[in-house]
């Protein structure tokens, strides 16, 4: 089985959904699953249900499953910690597995500070047939998100009630604050 590590629970939401509609027996490890989900994605990970188990760091905090072949670091971590931490899920009761990282040339940093504490350098490998030189497509240009205050340029201001007075928005009734009677009593 193979364990793969993203930095957001929604990049671990994403990657799961696509590698179900690519065919793979895949299920996300992630903060915005109740607790019984969670526990559904590990039951069925560590069962063979699912293949593959896309987690991010907090999520995956002790996990232990035996089977894992392999962990992929779909992004590297924030910390050599967590790196080590992650590949840690891999080889485990005597049995050998990989752990693969994926990088990009604004890692550099990070590989350098996990390799220092590693003490040894991390084995680098490109992938055959993959053009290095395309430039990553551009991401979609989102509009800018309004405050609750803001309305769109194309909605018209709200149009104020003439009452004779200074126009007040609307407001609403309070409770009041002390002990609720349950009926009234005359004394």
């Amino acid at each position: 089985s193979v364990l793969v590590f993203t930095r957001t629970k929604h990049r671990a939401k994403r990657l799961d959904q696509k590698l179900e509609k690519s065919g793979y027996r895949s299920s996300s490890l992630q903060g915005n699953l109740s607790q019984n989900r969670r526990q559904e994605a590990l039951d069925g990970f560590r069962s063979g249900k699912y293949q593959i188990l896309v987690a991010t760091d907090i999520a995956a905090r002790g996990i232990d499953v035996s089977q894992v072949s392999h962990v992929i670091n779909f992004d590297i971590p924030d910390t050599p910690e967590a790196y080590i931490h992650r590949i840690g899920r891999t080889g485990r009761a005597a049995r050998s597995g990989d752990a693969f990282t994926m990088i990009t040339s604004e890692d550099r940093a990070m590989v350098k500070a996990i390799e220092r504490v590693l003490g040894s350098s991390i084995e680098r490998h490109t992938v055959d047939g993959f053009d290095y030189n395309v430039p990553a497509p551009e991401r979609p240009s989102q509009p800018p998100r309004r405050g609750r205050s803001q309305r769109p340029a194309n909605k018209p201001a709200p149009k104020a009630e003439k009452s004779g007075g200074a126009s007040r928005s609307p407001r609403r009734r309070r409770r009041p604050s002390g002990p609720r009677s349950q009926g009234a009593s005359a004394t």
